[in-house]
């Protein structure tokens, strides 16, 4: 199934000199089957690893996909579980070798159409803004693995450092990016900012509705903003139209459509 606004797209003229693109990672450049980089990067932390990561899940996954819910709570919920998350990640001795081997040994698969999408993106020098609530170091990596990281890329997301010997310092980011607050303006550097402030338009990619809120809302007239519904399509589909100018489900949710806007 495929909505699309096409007042709303008749009436911008994108070019490749004039858009960039901002997107989410987990669900949206990766399948809707795939892993997430934060289960991506944590195999080789051990079984009792696995086990809690699987129990957070279950637990504040249908929090953050309940839309029916009061955001402050639901926010406060986001926070507490992706600083659980990064617990585990110190309590099991993350290291940079770990992670290497776990994303080797995970089931991270990309969406139909997002190789072809990035490598033509990079063709015509058009900027991608992945602005992701995972792990950017798992981003990079997977990406160059499969030849699909370039110049025009920008991962903005929560990136582990590591010391000299690969062992885990901390995580980088003063504020956690989680699924509720991944705002432009709060995370994204000015150079970055500079960038897309050059290109007029913008085409916004997340799978779920609290991704609109990448681009400003000042900058909603100039965006088109792609939804895609992975999963409670009946329950959601209104919701996502009203907050998307094309929502894609199912047979129709891959990225062969940002490959043709760019052509």
């Amino acid at each position: 199934m495929k909505y699309i606004n096409t007042h709303k797209l008749e009436k911008l003229k994108l070019s490749k000199e004039n858009v960039c693109i901002i997107i989410d990672f987990d669900k949206t450049i990766t399948a809707a089957n795939s892993q997430d980089s934060w289960d991506a990067s944590s195999h080789m932390l051990g079984k009792e690893c696995k086990r809690e990561m699987e129990e957070l899940y279950k637990y504040y996954e249908p929090i953050e996909s309940d839309y029916n819910l009061e955001f402050k709570q639901k926010e406060k919920q986001m926070i507490e579980w992706y600083s659980k998350c990064m617990n585990l990640y110190y309590k099991y001795g993350m290291t940079k070798e770990k992670m290497k081997e776990s994303i080797e040994e995970s089931n991270l698969i990309f969406r139909d159409g997002a190789v072809e999408f990035l490598k033509k993106a990079n063709e015509e020098n058009i900027p991608i803004i992945v602005l992701s609530a995972g792990i950017g170091n798992v981003i990079e990596i997977f990406l160059k693995d499969n030849n699909c990281y370039s110049e025009n890329i920008y991962i903005i997301s929560n990136f582990i450092s590591f010391d000299s010997k690969g062992n885990m310092l901390q995580f980088d980011n003063t504020k956690i990016i989680h699924s509720l607050n991944k705002k432009m303006e709060e995370h994204i550097p000015q150079n970055i900012i500079n960038i897309i402030k050059k290109r007029k338009y913008k085409i916004l990619v997340g799978d779920l509705c609290e991704d609109e809120k990448m681009v400003s809302e000042k900058e909603w007239h100039n965006t088109i903003k792609i939804g895609i519904l992975n999963k409670k399509i009946k329950e959601n589909l209104k919701i996502y139209k009203n907050k998307f100018d094309i929502v894609l489900t199912n047979e129709d949710a891959n990225l062969n459509i940002l490959k043709d806007f760019i052509k």
